[in-house]
């Protein structure tokens, strides 16, 4: 029976390794495209400081668009 236990507990802390390992994963992801986004954002704050009439009439649809 002791040994069933330590195996139990084995298994388990590679499990929880594994997950951490996923986890650690998935946020440097995440942090990934969070600067992704915000270099978007900040390409499209740039251009409304510089020209904010321009950049939005570049969507205004035109006549027998």
């Amino acid at each position: 029976m002791p040994q069933q236990f330590a195996q139990s507990q084995h298994q388990n802390s590679d499990t929880s390794e594994n997950q951490k390992q996923q986890c650690s994963e998935k946020m440097t992801s995440l942090r990934h495209q969070q600067d992704a986004l915000d270099a978007v954002l900040d390409d499209i704050s740039s251009t409304l400081e510089t020209d904010a009439e321009e950049y939005v009439s570049s969507f205004v649809q035109k006549g027998g668009e």
